[in-house]
């Protein structure tokens, strides 16, 4: 099994050539009446000796942090991102393997932030909400400087990702201790943050994806898992302004608002060609479906229908995907259609 990077890499070594690689692209792509621009492929698994491998490395996180417990607060982040490093070091530097690869990020990463939230932790009787604060936002910002580090080094795709959301945590975190908000509400401050944040993540993101329409580089695995970041950042806060994480009953027209919403993420999911936001919105849009259900006297089969709609709506959209987003693109402005991914097999959508 070969990825689009395989392919890109083994043009860049000139065992094939460039025109070789898009005739198979194509090929394939015709093979699966799927455009390989919108099938959003990205690596996770070559092989079962991947997963393998990542149940071995985690184990041995796992047993790092817990020696590093018994040694002292702190300890055990730095002995589980030392480990994650170092297996970084065959595992995805010289193996290049998918799956552990994100794991030991993700273990790196956690580990440089847990290091001073640890030791704060232990002496959180001495130091006042505003403190601890200034402290976790530090955590953050040495997880950002930890992930910069491991992108120089590997290049993980979902190492960015990391790096925004840590960015993302510092700057929040700093904003609550520099303003002293600690004692407002999260909705009143946090949420609307974390929406600001979720936008600028996904104008990265597209950043990455309009570098690489043909999505043929690890460009677009890159963008692929900074719009997976950006999708809850972004429907989260939207969908609790609109009541729907407050567990009380929704009225017929927040279950409108909710469902308006999701169709315009519908939009936007066709237009970028992501389907991140389409998933992270899923829960709210259930539970909306499900309230009016309810409403209706449905209660028994609220839930039956609720999955119903949503599954039978969404497997329609996969199926014809290509041919729905095509005519989507098609009706927008042609200089924001020339930046977007590409449209059908490989060509531009005409006018």
């Amino acid at each position: 099994m070969y990825s689009e990077q395989d392919l890109h890499d083994a043009v860049a070594a000139g065992v094939i050539t460039e025109e070789a690689a898009t005739a198979l692209r194509t090929h394939v792509a015709r093979m699966r009446r799927m455009p390989t621009t919108d099938e959003e492929n990205f690596r996770l698994v070559n092989s079962f000796n991947d997963i393998f491998v990542t149940i071995a490395a985690v184990l041995l996180v796992v047993a790092m942090a817990g020696i590093g417990n018994a040694v002292a607060p702190g300890v055990a982040g730095v002995l589980v991102a030392m480990a994650a490093w170092m297996m970084s070091e065959f595992f995805t530097r010289r193996r290049r393997m998918a799956l552990p690869s994100i794991v030991l990020l993700l273990a790196f990463v956690g580990g440089v932030v847990a290091v001073p939230v640890e030791i704060m932790v232990s002496g959180a009787d001495n130091l006042s909400e505003q403190a601890m604060t200034a402290v976790i936002s530090g955590s953050f910002v040495a997880g950002a400087v930890a992930a910069w580090l491991h992108w120089r080094r590997f290049m993980v795709p979902i190492t960015l990702a990391a790096l925004c959301a840590t960015t993302a945590g510092a700057v929040i975190t700093l904003i609550v201790a520099a303003f002293d908000l600690t004692e407002s509400e999260p909705e009143t401050v946090v949420l609307p943050l974390v929406f600001i944040a979720g936008l600028i993540v996904f104008a990265i993101a597209m950043r990455w994806d309009t570098s690489d329409r043909a999505r043929a580089t690890r460009r677009s695995d890159v963008a692929f898992w900074l719009h997976l970041l950006a999708a809850p950042m972004i429907a989260h806060p939207l969908f609790h302004g609109l009541g729907i994480t407050d567990g009380a009953t929704v009225g017929l027209g927040g279950i409108l608002a909710v469902l308006a919403v999701y169709v315009g993420f519908g939009f936007v999911a066709l237009a970028v060609d992501r389907r991140a936001l389409l998933v992270s919105a899923l829960a709210y849009v259930l539970f909306a479906l499900a309230s009016l259900f309810d409403t209706y006297g449905m209660v028994e089969l609220s839930v039956a229908l609720t999955a119903l709609v949503i599954g039978s709506a969404l497997l329609t959209l996969s199926a014809f995907w290509a041919g729905i987003r095509a005519s989507v693109v098609r009706k927008l402005p042609v200089a924001l259609r020339d930046r977007l991914p590409l449209a059908g097999f490989g060509e531009p959508v005409a006018a």
